[in-house]
């Protein structure tokens, strides 16, 4: 049996636990440089910094490091924009290091309770256009290409289609300046459930508003897990979106945790968005089902599972 086939079946089968995160990565890092990685996948998929914390310490440059080792190509962190500079050039300079590609982080302050861009207010507007801004710079520094953007809570005041020309009139002056720099800012949609109250909650929704946009800094977040509960249908919704979705993340449902622990078939939806063609990141924006090692462990697995196509 093959050193590598050896390794990723007993990481598996669990019985390299006992070892602990430290003695697994010593296993595989093998001669000077970087380890080869334990598994390789067909999709992009991005951990986020603590998913790994028992396996691979607190330090998020060792987590980084041990999300490289186990094969995953990419990384997501809704909060680096709000991380210190020095730790974001850390985090940088390791990414690149280690092939792992930057994914999204939040690009603005997002307005749970009241309206901002759906109401027209020109110094929310301000407000957001300067975010935009500022995390422009973020991004440079940490290589990124996607940020995400949560147009905030509805304006009870206003009727419908007004809120939505506002809203697109905000992500137009934003596109304005993301297209100079070549950053695309992607647009989550949230469900109802788990947000109420929130002025994006559909994939159609969404893919309107990125027409009326019409920039490549303008595209859609589909993130599986809250599509599941708003609207379901989520290959022909996924297929129906598909020219204007520039990212996607996962979760299952019900709970929120790694695939294979709810209703969604992640085997098909990966395989099918694979054989579509997509070469983005997939986030994995969800928590962990059990704690401690066993349940990073069962997360890597699911993916393992899931990704066998």
């Amino acid at each position: 049996m093959k050193r590598r086939s050896f390794i990723q079946k007993g990481a598996l089968s669990g019985s390299f636990f006992a070892l602990g995160g430290t003695s697994l990565f010593a296993l595989n890092t093998g001669i000077a440089g970087n380890p080869e990685p334990l598994h390789q996948f067909n999709l992009n998929y991005a951990p986020h910094l603590g998913m790994f914390k028992s396996m691979a310490g607190e330090d998020p440059i060792d987590q980084l490091n041990f999300m490289a080792d186990q094969g995953f190509t990419a990384f997501e962190d809704n909060e680096m924009r709000n991380r210190p500079v020095e730790l974001q050039q850390k985090m940088a300079d390791t990414m690149q290091k280690r092939g792992l590609q930057m994914g999204v982080f939040v690009a603005h302050k997002i307005y749970w309770t009241e309206g901002n861009l759906t109401s027209g207010n020109p110094d929310k507007r301000t407000e957001f256009l300067e975010d935009i801004k500022q995390s422009v710079e973020v991004a440079k520094r940490v290589n990124a290409k996607w940020m995400t953007v949560v147009p905030g809570y509805v304006d009870q005041r206003l009727d419908a289609n007004y809120q939505t020309a506002n809203v697109i009139e905000s992500l137009k002056q934003a596109s304005a300046i993301l297209e100079k720099e070549n950053l695309t800012m992607v647009l989550e949609p949230l469900n109802f459930f788990n947000h109420p109250g929130l002025f994006l909650k559909e994939s159609p929704q969404a893919y309107m508003i990125c027409k009326a946009v019409d920039s490549p800094a303008c595209k859609i977040l589909f993130d599986i897990y809250h599509q599941q509960i708003q609207e379901g249908n989520l290959i022909p919704n996924i297929d129906a979106c598909w020219d204007e979705i520039g990212y996607f993340q996962i979760g299952d449902n019900p709970g929120r945790k790694e695939p294979t622990t709810g209703e969604i078939n992640y085997l098909n939806i990966f395989k099918h968005i694979h054989d579509r063609g997509f070469t983005g990141i997939m986030g994995m924006e969800h928590g962990n089902s059990m704690p401690g090692a066993a349940g990073e462990q069962a997360v890597i697995d699911a993916y393992v599972a899931c990704d066998d196509f």
